[in-house]
């Protein structure tokens, strides 16, 4: 079978990167008194469309309301500390010895302020020591993997992330199916073989187990990230018949996932868990069992709550790009306001902040976003917590509208565990520490 994305994806595709070829302005141009952010997120390749391309057309419509002074309090201030800004954005894609050079490129000869980017967790293992060496201030909105302060950067001082990692999507998926699907007895898992998949995996799994000891895992697959066709993994998850399949795919990987398996059968009769599946809300229409349960990496996107930033955001996304924002969207505009945040706790109205005081403005920092306030109170103060959010995904044939039911939230003080400790030793211990009070089961509409 050919695989086959959405036209919407590619042309979203298409006019990001040809719009973005503006915005990566040549060395002659960084003199010229503007705060320089790099940005970096897919513009090519599959996880572009449904992922990638969303967080640069946010990153583009926040800094030119920065610029402008027209975002919500408490935001509305022209600029970073009232200087002008100015995107460098770049293609994540091509591997992370690529996105190596091209983060050299930004910092050393774009002469860029900040960096703020990356989505695939192998890319930021690989930058992470190199933003280390070269002192530059580096925000990752996206990536998720908890090896990230926990293995490759034990004291971090230049690095620090604004969105969350791949323990907080998995304690929160475990709980949520325990609490609303307790006759599940057996699962099956699908996975990317990376970073990302591996420990998504190895966190949902031990602490499904914790929380489920009875459970049984029949079938793990593991093929490459990007591979696209998943006939073999359909076939195998087929034949284990679990109760319910975990899948942290994201991007066009998970969108042909469910394109494939729903042609199959695969989630006829069973419990599909989605952990990156809020960026199909959109386009997904009955192509995904009514059901299926999705998450967005944290309050974002769907799960977002009501606040003027989060009006903001969907209100001008929405008129620029004919469809509501994706949690992409959400987590770039979220490390972008931190950025700004940070920058102008320490400096002074008026002038360049200089990366010391970014550096010192980010550390420990409490900020709000259109996702709600935002702590960055774990890994000495560079990573993010907040709560994690999953529902079921409903579509009504009739209306041709989506919404996603039985929403519950669980606050990231439930689903982290302290500094000093590993996830896999926090959750095999029982998660001591956590603090866990889930809202009612509610409905969010797309």
């Amino acid at each position: 079978m050919t695989l086959k994305f959405p036209l919407t994806h590619l042309a979203r595709s298409f006019a990001l990167v040809t719009a973005g070829a503006a915005f990566a302005l040549p060395a002659a141009a960084a003199d010229n008194r503007k705060f320089r952010i790099g940005v970096a997120t897919f513009l090519s390749g599959a996880a572009a469309g449904p992922f990638g391309v969303p967080a640069a057309n946010a990153a583009k419509l926040v800094v030119d309301a920065l610029n402008k002074g027209a975002l919500p309090a408490p935001y509305n201030t022209k600029g970073i500390s009232g200087v002008e800004v100015e995107m460098v954005l770049i293609d994540e894609n091509g591997g992370a010895t690529k996105q190596v050079e091209e983060y050299r490129n930004l910092v050393q000869r774009q002469k860029v302020d900040v960096v703020i980017g990356y989505i695939s967790s192998g890319d930021c293992l690989a930058i992470a020591p190199v933003a280390e060496e070269l002192k530059t201030p580096t925000v990752f909105f996206d990536c998720g993997t908890s090896r990230l302060f926990s293995e490759t950067l034990k004291n971090p001082k230049y690095v620090f992330r604004t969105g969350l990692d791949a323990v907080v999507d998995n304690v929160a998926a475990a709980r949520y199916i325990v609490e609303t699907k307790p006759n599940v007895r057996s699962v099956g898992s699908i996975q990317q073989n990376y970073a990302w998949g591996q420990d998504a995996w190895a966190d949902f799994s031990l602490a499904f187990k914790q929380l489920k000891p009875d459970i049984k895992f029949v079938s793990e697959q593991w093929p490459k990230l990007g591979q696209g066709q998943y006939g073999a993994e359909i076939s195998a998850l087929s034949v284990s018949n679990p109760d319910l399949i975990h899948s942290s795919f994201w991007g066009g990987d998970m969108e042909a996932l469910v394109l494939q398996g729903g042609a199959r059968g695969l989630f006829d009769k069973r419990v599909t868990l989605l952990t990156a599946g809020e960026t199909g809300f959109e386009h997904f229409k009955d192509q995904a069992p009514n059901g299926t349960i999705v998450g967005g990496r944290g309050p974002f996107g769907a799960f977002a709550p009501k606040n003027a930033l989060s009006d903001w955001l969907r209100t001008t996304y929405s008129a620029a790009h004919k469809e509501q924002p994706t949690y992409p969207a959400f987590k770039m505009m979220q490390a972008i306001l931190g950025m700004k945040a940070a920058a102008e706790k320490v400096g002074k109205p008026g002038t360049m902040p200089t990366q010391e005081q970014v550096l010192a403005g980010l550390k420990g920092l409490t900020f709000e976003s259109p996702s709600g306030t935002v702590r960055m109170s774990r890994a000495g103060g560079h990573q993010a917590v907040q709560g994690v959010a999953y529902g079921e995904y409903h579509y009504d044939p009739k209306t041709r509208k989506a919404s996603i039911i039985n929403v519950k939230d669980y606050p990231g003080d439930c689903l982290m565990p302290p500094d000093g400790t590993s996830p896999a030793d926090w959750i095999k211990a029982g998660f001591p520490g956590a603090k866990c009070t889930p809202t009612p089961p509610k409905e969010r509409t797309s």
